[in-house]
């Protein structure tokens, strides 16, 4: 009868994959902000008229969705990857 193997999302390297993804979510979420905003001037120009609050939650909400995208996407991968070995 062969061992149980544990889920890699419990062990602590399935966390720290996690966390990566989530990192690489929150760094491509930045990116696409900064792109965002030097690239289409309307955007730039309603963050300087909106003030630092529209500046903080136009950063927070990008930074945010990418990084639970990409953690769900982490999480399928994980599985996936588990399912294959």
């Amino acid at each position: 009868m062969r061992a149980k193997k544990s889920q890699s999302l419990i062990s602590p390297a399935g966390v720290i994959k996690l966390m990566t993804h989530a990192m690489m979510g929150a760094a491509l979420g930045l990116a696409f902000g900064l792109a965002l905003v030097l690239f289409n001037p309307a955007v730039a120009n309603l963050l300087n008229h909106g003030g630092t609050p529209a500046v903080f939650v136009f950063v927070i909400t990008l930074v945010t969705t990418f990084t639970i995208g990409a953690t769900l996407t982490g999480v399928v991968f994980i599985l996936s990857e588990d399912k294959e070995t």
